[in-house]
């Protein structure tokens, strides 16, 4: 059963394979939701924002990000499909190529920051301890067991890793590492200090919704192995969604109360609290492994739905491979842009799935995705509307870019910019994917 994947490639997963309760669902979600980097994104929002600020932020932005996973999560575990191929129901089977490259591109980033921040706490741990860093024999080392996760396989991950390792260290170093952020820092006076600006509270959500969103294109990958889509969307919305919550808040915390000026400089302060800091940061290292794990192989099935005749362990290995070259050939920097740049293309895609999904009578038969004509440019237009929506009121990504856009008279008006995105691709796709389906006789059968 481990190696699951490797018997379905794109093909829908066949009933005796769908073998992942809302328990697993929630374990799996929940682990890859503990994370350094998820730390480290919550460390960006202060000080620019007070600590109040932060929170407010934080619950605004897994509020709604979660939502938007947790019902993409149970989409995929009612198709059945891994996430790109379900994306060629309402984009057409050539037009999913277009946010599969995309999708690759930002599991290779992904991929990239988890083995940067895992080979930077394992290095800050060495150092303590032995008096050497080693950057780059740890991020071998952690690429390779990245690898490893790989090849088992979603069902063989939570069996065989989360369910024996991650269950009982995880919560216990994430307890203690709570305690230790707070331990005589004076919630008090963290509480009553004031932001110093340059971000708002909706810009603040909408970055924290950068961070759930980025897993959109892979949830289904997971989910469908789900018994159910309920199980799906219990398992994810709340796994995921209460446990990135803590991350992103003790990442706040620790900034404030253990005066860091550099979010990347997380990890070794962390070991300067002690023998017990050092064991809780060991811990969460190992873990961390999972969320790399995952992005490699969902960077792997995503070339399955550009080429579904090569074996995905040969692509496990190859996007596993490129990851950590980039993590040893890069430097670590600020990521902001980087996960605003991802809102932006994802939100409107989800609201676009939504959509047609919805108008598809809540349910993808396996010629909805299969037989689905090479493009439907009516929700490819409807996606870009609500990416260039996203842009204009808040433009982000490369400097070059921004520029660009700046130029088209961007209003600079500090409001979320999720929800306008998501509003306008969900609007126009209900609209093109209605008229469609009364004019296309494949799409106008019945729903079985």
């Amino acid at each position: 059963m481990t190696g699951a994947h490797d018997t379905t490639g794109i093909e829908p997963v066949p009933d005796a394979q769908r073998v992942l309760g809302s328990l697993d669902t929630g374990l799996l979600w929940g682990n890859l939701g503990v994370s350094l980097l998820v730390i480290v994104s919550g460390a960006i929002l202060v000080p620019a924002l007070s600590l109040p600020q932060a929170i407010v932020a934080i619950v605004l932005g897994c509020t709604v990000g979660s939502l938007m996973l947790a019902t993409a999560a149970s989409i995929g575990a009612q198709a059945r499909v891994p996430g790109m191929v379900l994306l060629r129901a309402p984009l057409g089977q050539r037009g999913s190529y277009l946010p599969t490259a995309v999708n690759v591109v930002q599991c290779l980033g992904w991929t990239i920051f988890e083995l940067i921040v895992i080979a930077s706490a394992a290095g800050a741990l060495s150092d303590e301890l032995f008096g050497f860093e080693a950057g780059w024999a740890w991020t071998l080392l952690f690429g390779a067991l990245a690898l490893v996760l790989g090849l088992l396989g979603p069902i063989g991950v939570v069996r065989r890793f989360v369910r024996r390792i991650s269950v009982w260290a995880v919560p216990l170093a994430v307890a203690y590492l709570s305690w230790w952020a707070l331990d005589g820092a004076g919630l008090g006076a963290l509480w009553q200090r004031d932001g110093e600006g340059g971000l708002s509270v909706w810009q603040g959500a909408d970055i924290v919704v950068g961070v759930t969103v980025s897993w959109i294109p892979l949830v289904a990958d997971y989910t469908r192995y789900c018994r159910s889509p309920r199980a799906a969307f219990r398992g994810v919305g709340l796994g995921y969604g209460l446990t990135d919550a803590w991350m992103l808040a003790l990442g706040a915390v620790l900034v404030l109360s253990r005066d860091l000026s550099d979010a990347a400089a997380l990890p070794a302060a962390v070991v300067a609290g002690g023998l017990v800091a050092v064991v809780a940061l060991l811990a969460l290292t190992v873990a961390e492994t999972d969320e790399a794990f995952a992005n490699a192989y969902s960077g792997a099935v995503s070339l399955q739905n550009l080429a579904p005749r090569v074996p995905q362990r040969l692509l496990v290995i190859a996007t596993t491979a490129l990851g950590t070259i980039g993590a040893l050939t890069i430097d670590l920097v600020s990521y902001q842009s980087f996960l605003l740049l991802l809102g932006s293309l994802f939100v409107p895609l989800f609201g676009v799935l939504l959509a047609d999904w919805l108008v598809a009578g809540r349910r993808y038969t396996r010629d909805d995705l299969f037989r689905a004509p090479s493009w439907r440019p009516g929700l490819i237009a409807a996606w870009a509307a609500g990416f260039a929506l996203y842009q204009w009121l808040y433009p982000s990504g490369p400097s070059w870019w921004v520029d660009q856009v700046r130029r088209l008279g961007n209003p600079g008006w500090a409001i979320p910019v999720t929800v306008p995105s998501f509003v306008a691709a969900f609007g126009v796709a209900v609209l093109v994917a209605a008229l469609q389906r009364e004019r296309s006789p494949l799409r106008a059968q019945p729903q079985r």
